[in-house]
């Protein structure tokens, strides 16, 4: 398994360590690769990690040094070896490895294939967009953007795509110029996306076309505990442009919960339509979500497979999300929820007070929600294994 980050960190992670803690218990040997970081909860026989790259916390001269390694890294190509070496793996499943450990881990598996006389698969999960868009998301200044699709990268340097920085951008540019050229991803032998969305905009290119296959994120619960409803619509999630909260602050006419961190913090603590209940998890998020009489995710992004409508769906609370990206493939519309058009207030309200004032429709998608079926962690993993051996 390999991933920059080795750490609890964010979604590629947990997806990480769930497949590999459930490969390890059913008889698989499995390590890790990535960088090197006092919170590493994983580990390799060969005990070789790349140097820890914080681009928040490095000196100026030190983030240019670093930026030139996020095309080229020289040493998580030797360190990549050292593991290859030691433990000889079968498959070898890559996550998030751009900019931190770059596609020279794909370089390395290749040349000791060759030099081992051992066959290897490559798999690939695409947790984002990284390899038709140098900042990764198709979005960029508030809006969507496909200003590099047909591996025009230089639109990275024209919009300062990556963090507002010419400087981070051309080096994002660069990378994406340097290995598309290089043909290095046509060496991957399969493409899992975790949405069909997904899996069209990289089929737009000819190289991934025929290595890529849809599997939506999986589950560790199959269902919720039905609960009694209560009168109120749950925002829960990261605060932020792309995931569509000016939509929620413009609905001035409907009082919503909201339950998360980040930049639009302040603007949802003062606004009047909005309780803001700051950062849940565990039980008392779940039990949040359980006795609503509906869930929001009206995301403004080429979303891919959010947990956050998965699990809404999974505790019996409908949801009104976004008609975008990967959304509209886990919300049946009419049934386990509403779709809306993004960034259209009026659509939106509508769809909300379609079901909060409506005690007979909220029942009959709330049922409808208990009936659907998401793939389980076994599930899934069964399906990734069959994807390991063909």
């Amino acid at each position: 398994m390999v991933n920059k980050f080795l750490y609890p960190n964010g979604g590629s992670e947990t997806y990480m360590f769930k497949l590999g803690k459930y490969f390890s218990e059913n008889g698989h040997e499995v390590e890790y690769f990535g960088m090197e970081h006092p919170d590493r909860c994983v580990e390799n026989s060969a005990n070789a990690y790349t140097e820890n790259m914080d681009f928040h916390t490095a000196s100026a001269l030190r983030k240019i040094k670093m930026s030139f390694k996020t095309v080229y890294s020289k040493e998580a190509y030797n360190k990549m070896l050292l593991v290859l070496n030691s433990f000889s793996p079968e498959v070898v499943h890559l996550n998030n490895f751009n900019y931190q450990l770059t596609p020279t881990v794909i370089q390395a598996v290749r040349d000791w294939e060759k030099s081992s006389n051992n066959r290897v698969k490559i798999i690939y999960t695409a947790h984002d967009y990284q390899l038709i868009c140098p900042n990764h998301a198709m979005f960029n200044n508030g809006k969507i953007c496909e200003a590099c699709s047909g591996g025009k990268f230089i639109s990275c340097l024209k919009g300062k795509c990556i963090h507002s920085s010419a400087l981070k951008s051309l080096f994002g540019a660069m990378e994406a110029y340097f290995w598309t050229n290089k043909g290095i991803y046509e060496q991957l032998d399969k493409i899992i996306c975790c949405s069909e969305f997904m899996k069209s905009k990289l089929d737009e290119y000819p190289i991934f076309k025929n290595k890529t296959v849809t599997m939506h994120n999986f589950i560790e619960s199959t269902s919720g505990v039905e609960c009694e409803k209560e009168d109120y619509v749950l925002y829960f999630g990261r605060l932020s442009e792309e995931k569509g909260i000016d939509t929620i602050l413009n609905c001035k006419d409907v009082k919503f919960k909201v339950a998360g961190t980040g930049e639009y913090e302040e603007k949802i603590k003062s606004a009047d339509n909005i309780e803001y209940l700051g950062f849940k998890t565990g039980d008392e998020l779940k039990e949040l979500i359980s006795k609503a009489k509906l869930t929001v995710y009206p995301s403004v992004w080429y979303e891919n497979c959010p947990f956050s409508v998965m699990e809404s769906i999974m505790y019996g609370t409908p949801v009104v999300g976004s008609k975008i990206g990967g959304i509209p493939e886990l919300i049946d519309d009419g049934e386990t929820g509403l779709l809306f058009e993004p960034n259209n207030t009026q659509d939106f309200k509508n769809a909300v007070l379609s079901i909060l004032n409506n005690d007979e429709t909220a029942m009959r998608m709330s049922k409808a929600c208990f009936d659907k079926k998401f793939d389980t962690l076994e599930q899934y993993a069964e399906k990734l294994m069959n994807i390991y051996k063909q």
